[in-house]
């Protein structure tokens, strides 16, 4: 049996223009292509070029939580690779900017000898937040994922990047949390569907997080350090 190999791939922030090359031509020519999902705006240039895939959505149905989903989308991307199959796999954004998968993935791709796993590099949100915002990485930037605000336990010294604010229940848990160390009145951005036509940008106050209309998959916060 062949060795069976994994190569992960971004599908860029939002607008399909942002995916690499390499990505676009290793989609392009995959034996076997899986999305970890389809609720992706880039997903829609991919259907239009022709280009067959399969996803994990059916997961997220079933899964308790995120780390659950996470763990089981990386077991059965190794069991496929063990089994010989040569995959592509991609995610949102980028390979190699919050996301758990492939994390897990290189965790159990490191104690193996019959997986080759090879990580491109990919464009993710955070390059266009520096454009919009005008923020500079350089003077500190602290990026969390929504479901690890509540594991902070003083104020960052950095500009603080929280993703994956998916629903209203995860903005209100996220806006307690930054309430133990910041003022509820406190100036935040709001980001929404970043690098989409229908981009929103905004500055709320932290207390109004939860009440935003159009919180979903593609919404960020951004509390810069001295908010």
């Amino acid at each position: 049996m062949s060795m069976g190999s994994i190569q992960v791939i971004g599908l860029g922030p939002g607008r399909a223009g942002l995916i690499t090359r390499e990505a676009w031509e290793l989609m392009k020519g995959a034996k076997q292509l899986i999305l970890r999902t389809s609720i992706h705006p880039t997903v829609e240039a991919v259907k239009k070029a022709g280009i067959k895939f399969a996803t994990y959505d059916k997961l997220y149905e079933k899964a308790p939580n995120f780390e659950t989903l996470y763990q089981a989308i990386a077991d059965d991307l190794v069991r496929r690779a063990a089994m010989g199959e040569q995959i592509v796999y991609a995610v949102p954004g980028s390979p190699l900017v919050a996301e758990r998968t492939v994390v897990l993935l290189r965790e159990q791709a490191q104690k193996r000898v019959d997986i080759d796993l090879v990580i491109h590099p990919g464009m993710s949100f955070v390059e266009v937040l520096y454009t919009r915002l005008g923020v500079d990485p350089v003077e500190g930037l602290m990026i969390l994922d929504a479901e690890d605000v509540a594991k902070l336990h003083e104020r960052p010294f950095t500009n603080l990047v929280i993703t994956q604010v998916y629903d209203e229940r995860t903005a209100s848990d996220c806006k307690l949390s930054l309430m133990e160390f910041l003022p509820d009145d406190a100036p935040v951005t709001f980001i929404h569907n970043l690098a989409l036509p229908d981009e929103s940008v905004r500055t709320i106050y932290l207390y109004e997080l939860d009440r935003q209309k159009d919180i979903d998959h593609l919404t960020t916060l951004f509390v810069p350090r001295k908010a």
